[in-house]
């Protein structure tokens, strides 16, 4: 089933990303040559794609070579976008495609770890969770502790240095599930179309990231979080 990309037009003509309007519209203003429209994705995608492309790739300069390349590709092929899946998803699928083609010539010539990932790695410390012969077993053994609010700009900043340091030592997929659901809201539907993965596959790595990054965070706080919230 397809997925209806989230913008609107607002007064004036101007693209949103936070309400509905349907795929065929857009596309038939991008196939119409509406600079306004082209310029409104362009600010509104291109960051989300940055970081998506920064996970194929071997550095910053080609990661921003490959969204360029995606956005050439978008005005070129707009008219063969049918619709059969969003717009946003259309575009991302073009933008992972020649990032692929990107990193397989990168690694005929430097390693590329990430294409020996590790999903396995344990997630949240099980005896952290209730056992079966406990009253409430899969539950939290004890309440997290809520995380303090930072009260200072310095606090503030070294926090999400902490958050932005375990999400760029994530494996490649964690790193581009985490980003898409958690940094851009893109629904679980979307990253699966976008990564190919399966749901029960998005929702393990999401889990994992989430408990990488929350890992991190406890030990700058030092004491336990609230945790990662379920994925979906």
């Amino acid at each position: 089933m397809a997925v209806e990309v989230v913008v609107e037009a607002a007064p004036g003509g101007a693209i949103q990303t936070d309400a509905p309007l349907i795929d065929a519209e857009l596309a038939g203003r991008l196939r119409g040559g509406d600079e306004k429209a082209f310029a409104e994705l362009l600010d509104g995608w291109s960051q989300a794609m940055l970081r998506v492309a920064r996970g194929y790739v071997s550095s910053d300069q080609t990661a921003e070579d490959v969204v360029q390349e995606t956005w050439l590709a978008v005005i070129r092929g707009i008219d063969r976008f049918e619709g059969r899946s969003s717009l946003r998803t259309w575009v991302y699928r073009i933008l992972v495609n020649i990032a692929k083609a990107h990193r397989a010539r990168d690694s005929r010539t430097v390693p590329w770890p990430a294409l020996a990932e590790d999903d396995t790695a344990p997630t949240v410390d099980r005896g952290r969770f209730q056992s079966a012969d406990e009253p409430y077993p899969g539950h939290w053994r004890r309440f997290p502790m809520v995380w303090p609010s930072p009260e200072t700009d310095v606090v503030a900043h070294e926090v999400r240095d902490t958050i932005e340091a375990a999400v760029a030592e994530l494996p490649q997929r964690q790193r581009l599930v985490l980003t898409l659901r958690d940094m851009h809201g893109y629904s679980a539907v979307e990253v699966c179309e976008i990564l190919e993965v399966s749901p029960q596959n998005q929702r393990v790595l999401l889990h994992r990231a989430r408990a990488a990054v929350r890992a991190r965070l406890e030990e700058y706080f030092g004491r336990p979080s609230t945790g990662g919230g379920e994925a979906r």
